[in-house]
């Protein structure tokens, strides 16, 4: 076994010879190391996905401060490797490690992977097989780490099934803790094998899913006919994991780790609610968050006090779902802006709800330091957002953006989907209209053009939502669109920034492919699929060749409309709301797409 000190001295030779950005990483203000001769639990939190993206992740910083604060143990972190360090640390015969002791991965006791996105699956394979885990969870030993996995990127498990040991599902804060706690005692205390660990994990957590003790059967016609348990002593359905208690206890990160190079999100974060009090039918994270859960204005304050003592940040953003959904929302905003303003320190506020708030939130904040106003119409037609149960007005909306406008604000950013069920053309000219209006506003306030961006996603149904049965647009769907979209522009303060269509229709596959899937995304990883959310270094042919290799029909997962009475892979996990619920949803939403049909509204 090399030596931390040893493989950290490797690691610096490899750095002078590659223009890595990992000799940048390591060592940070308010990185925890502990002696390892004093801890009975090692974990490793790993993000797929680059050391800027992930450390700029709330959720990272919470578990790792949570974990921390047990003395018995020690949370460590490491990041997906950029693809000239994997390399050149498989040249050099070293494994990954993590980033505070430069540990190798295959000596802790847990690696819990946080996963935020789908696209980001083959990172969580390189992770594995770069800190020289063994890749399948049936291959692993007694003494290699338990791989866990939780986090939104985990409510369909099943594409992840022969890789991951267990997945946490629902809220880590209580689950992760309660894992940490059975992995290492039974292992400690115990002469059970891995198998039964798991098994006694499995049993005692309702949240937690071992794949290994499920097996799915098909039908002739390739959907699912049952998923079978392997064992009578755990759960035949997986619940999610719910902080019900006092939410204001759960502490908040006041001493997070502070980067040595800009991160995307270079600032303190702090979650002032979870939850969200509204329903939109394309949105999972409003149903997997579900309670709505408060914290108390004092706490946030007080938290966010502490947090820039320890950092020295001069800016904080304070988190949710919905921000201005918080009840106390103008007496927080007003409590922060009197504490932080004398000090210099800006308090942004994403995740704003276009509501009635919206047109007193710039008097409010007025004399701290503006960024762009980001806001989420998601469609730009009433028919259209009564169906999709986003119910918000445009009068609100360009109220707002007035106010903001003579309050300082010098852009505005604004986030839509497309190819939802029942879209018309009218719905696409609606979102220039609703754009090139703002654009208008913005002249008309300051007497010049402000920039106005109309940001494009390309709407993929998620499991545990009522549009789970409905499937996407095809690729020629999304690419017209997309250039219509743009043919329709006649302002230049108008900009439309469509999302990638390829790796849209990749996150359609990943998102809602069965346990047979996993296939595909091992032989697309063995070709070199890496960092599919970047654009320099996803490549979709390399997926093309592996689903022509594996004779997978695409269509069947992505673009297929599903019946009701049809199994989904991720039936078996319950997140949340039950299919009665989602089934009434999507039962109403048929209803109005008919009607809006009638309407003739092309």
């Amino acid at each position: 076994m090399i030596s931390g000190d040893a493989l950290r001295d490797r690691v610096n030779e490899l750095l002078g010879k590659i223009e890595a950005p990992a000799q940048y990483i390591g060592g940070e203000l308010n990185s925890v190391v502990k002696d390892p001769a004093q801890i009975t639990a090692r974990v490793c939190m790993a993000f797929p996905d680059a050391y800027t993206i992930g450390q700029s992740h709330h959720g990272l910083q919470v578990l790792y401060s949570i974990i921390n604060a047990n003395p018995n143990w020690w949370c460590e972190r490491v990041f997906a490797p950029w693809p000239d360090f994997e390399l050149a640390l498989k040249e050099a015969d070293l494994p990954l490690y993590s980033l505070e002791s430069f540990t190798p991965l295959i000596h802790f006791d847990i690696i819990g992977f946080s996963l935020q996105y789908e696209v980001c699956y083959t990172n969580l394979l390189t992770i594995l097989n770069s800190g020289r885990v063994p890749m399948h969870s049936t291959d692993r030993r007694r003494e290699d780490p338990l791989i866990i996995a939780g986090g939104p990127g985990a409510q369909n498990p099943e594409i992840l099934a022969p890789f991951v040991d267990l997945f946490v599902l629902g809220d880590g804060e209580e689950s992760l803790p309660k894992v940490t706690d059975l992995w290492t005692t039974l292992r400690r205390e115990t002469d059970l094998s891995r198998e039964e660990i798991l098994a006694k994990i499995a049993a005692e957590c309702p949240w937690a899913y071992v794949p290994r003790f499920f097996e799915p059967d098909y039908k002739a016609d390739g959907t699912l006919a049952a998923i079978h348990r392997t064992r009578s002593d755990i759960p035949a359905q997986i619940v999610s994991c719910t902080i019900t208690g006092d939410f204001d206890a759960i502490p908040l990160p006041t001493k997070p780790v502070v980067s040595h190079i800009r991160t995307p999100h270079d600032r303190i974060a702090l979650e002032i609610m979870r939850g969200c009090p509204w329903q939109c039918r394309f949105c999972q994270s409003t149903v997997i968050k579900r309670p709505l859960r408060l914290r108390k204005v004092e706490t946030i304050v007080q938290a966010a006090l502490e947090a820039y003592r320890n950092t020295g940040y001069d800016e904080i953003s304070i988190l949710s779902l919905s921000t201005s959904d918080y009840p106390y929302f103008e007496e927080l905003v007003k409590r922060m802006h009197e504490t932080f303003h004398p000090l210099g320190v800006n308090v942004s506020l994403p995740s704003l709800r276009i509501n009635n708030q919206l047109r007193t939130l710039p008097k409010l904040v007025k004399g701290i330091r503006k960024a762009g106003l980001t806001l989420a119409p998601e469609v730009a037609r009433d028919d259209m957002r009564e169906q999709i149960r986003k119910k918000i007005k445009n009068e609100d909306l360009y109220e707002g953006c007035r106010e903001a406008f003579k309050n300082g604000w010098q852009k505005v950013k604004l986030y839509f989907l497309i190819g939802l069920p029942g879209e018309r053309s009218a719905d696409l000219d609606g979102i220039i209209e609703m754009a090139e209006t703002i654009a208008r506003i913005g002249k008309e306030v300051t007497g010049k053009w402000l920039e106005v961006t109309a940001s494009v996603s390309n709407f993929v149904p998620k499991p545990h939502t009522p549009y789970q049965w409905n499937g996407m647009q095809t690729r020629e769907y999304f690419a017209e669109a997309g250039r219509y979209l743009r043919s329709r522009v006649r302002l230049r303060a108008v900009r439309i920034k469509h999302h990638d269509i390829e790796t849209s229709f990749l996150e359609g596959i990943l998102t809602r492919g069965d346990r047979r899937t996993a296939a595909l995304l091992e032989l697309a990883w063995r070709k070199g699929a890496r960092f599919d959310g970047w654009r320099e270094h996803f490549r979709p042919q390399i997926w093309h060749e592996a689903v022509a290799e594996l004779g997978i029909d695409t269509a069947f997962y992505a673009q297929r409309e599903r019946p009701v009475s049809e199994m989904l892979p991720w039936d078996h996990v319950n997140v949340k709301r039950g299919r009665d619920f989602l089934e009434g949803e999507y039962g109403k939403s048929r209803i109005q797409l008919k009607v809006m049909a009638e309407a003739g509204l092309n």
